[in-house]
């Protein structure tokens, strides 16, 4: 409670977490909240300006900005995170298995890992598309298989170290079962780590995904998508620079959120770091205090 109070007093991280949730729920929502369909070709609109129907005004098919703005929440957004979550779960697995058993476990999950990872992510994706060929959902798998292996590495770090508490010990010595440490000792104090390593990450994939889709490897028409418009406003850019501004501006206000909300989370979940901003914070109010006070006097 204390930390969730820590990230709603930060009004910057209040102010992001706002726009997450509101961008999600529009995602979720976008079939009742999009006044046009994203996919209708109108092309008396074509290149039409802002107007009350059609507040971002339309495309060179005379589809409505808005409406695909509000879909594309969903490929560049929520299906990015249902990646993430899958690939955070995965690691986790392979993480805790390897970070509380050791020895040839450890061995032989890292050696796995070592072989992931030994390939460029960008090499991966492309490698991936090559084969199973151009497709949103080939992109998803990538990152997956990309992002798996990158957080086991991370999350067997901080297992390890809770494995050696002395908690941990002690349950073992009581003859505790692995499952019911690792559920009831490791895993509670592990998830704020976890929490961090996939806010950090959820960015990037953000931009990732939105990359691919520009250059056409991604999600492919009609269908809307941030990195598409892009794309498909690429050709008018001078002409017509409202085109790329909203998905481009769209892009960075949500991957700045994200990236802002993260750290705010590092703070509030790590004690040290917390400690460390409360003095800091604490020094520059009676700095200020004295300041002001030697003005007054």
């Amino acid at each position: 409670m204390n930390r969730l109070k820590y990230v709603l007093k930060d009004k910057v991280a209040a102010l992001s977490l706002s726009i997450i949730a509101v961008t999600t729920v529009a995602g979720v929502f976008a079939p009742f909240i999009a006044p046009h369909d994203p996919e209708e070709v109108n092309m008396e609109l074509q290149f039409a300006a802002s107007s009350w129907e059609y507040l971002l005004g339309n495309d060179h098919l005379g589809r409505c900005m808005l409406s695909r703005l509000i879909y594309g929440i969903r490929p560049s957004m929520l299906w990015v995170f249902a990646a993430l979550v899958l690939s955070v779960t995965i690691g986790s697995i392979v993480g805790f298995l390897a970070g509380y058993f050791r020895g040839k476990t450890d061995a032989f999950l890292m050696r796995v890992c070592d072989v992931m990872l030994s390939f460029p992510g960008y090499v991966m994706t492309l490698a991936v598309i090559g084969i199973l060929g151009v497709g949103f959902e080939n992109i998803l798998l990538a990152f997956v298989l990309m992002k798996w292996a990158w957080f086991a590495r991370i999350i067997r770090t901080s297992v390890m170290q809770y494995a050696e508490s002395e908690y941990v010990k002690f349950s073992k010595a009581i003859g505790a079962s692995h499952l019911k440490i690792m559920i009831s000792h490791i895993i509670p104090v592990a998830l704020p780590d976890i929490a961090v390593i996939a806010s950090s990450s959820f960015g990037s994939m953000i931009l990732q995904i939105s990359g691919f889709s520009f250059l056409g490897l991604g999600i492919q028409a009609p269908q809307a998508e941030w990195g598409m418009m892009l794309n498909e406003a690429r050709e008018v850019m001078f002409s017509r620079p409202e085109l790329m501004l909203a998905p481009g501006l769209t892009i960075v206000i949500i991957v700045s959120a994200i990236n802002y909300l993260a750290d705010t989370l590092q703070v509030a979940l790590d004690p040290q770091l917390m400690t460390s901003k409360n003095k800091q914070l604490g020094f520059e109010t009676t700095s200020i205090a004295k300041l002001e006070g030697k003005g007054v006097a």
